[in-house]
């Protein structure tokens, strides 16, 4: 039996600033940032996780995202679709004030695994290079 641990998942994080963020006073908003931050370093701390890169598109999408393009995205490495589950589950569990973060932003997650050509064969490689 081979352990799912041993064959990660490629997953796309897909990350959006909702309404309910704009819509808050100037003075509240750092406290929303700071909320990402700790998820953010949460999903850094989380076993069975190696995140891959974070890459922020605020410069060309302005204002909510309630979809593609999203605001921000994490390319991870997974260990199983549980843990994908676990990582989108921080939304539902980093606390903003009295709300959770959920309330100022969404996640969605495109799994897949990461893609590797085949070497060519050899009997391939002797045909081009004739």
């Amino acid at each position: 039996m081979t352990d799912n641990r041993s064959l990660p998942l490629r997953v796309l994080f897909c990350c959006g600033v909702t309404q309910n963020f704009f819509d808050l006073p100037r003075e509240q908003i750092g406290d929303v940032w700071q909320a990402y931050g700790k998820m953010l370093a949460a999903v850094e701390a989380m076993e069975y996780v190696r995140v891959l890169g974070v890459m922020d598109d605020d410069r060309l999408v302005v204002g909510q995202s309630d979809g593609a393009p999203w605001t921000f995205y994490i390319m991870a490495d997974v260990a199983d679709f549980d843990t994908a589950v676990a990582v989108c589950n921080l939304y539902r569990t980093t606390p903003v004030g009295d709300y959770n973060l959920w309330r100022y932003g969404k996640i969605e997650a495109r799994v897949g695994r990461a893609l590797t050509v085949p070497p060519a064969a050899a009997s391939t490689a002797a045909q081009n290079a004739s």
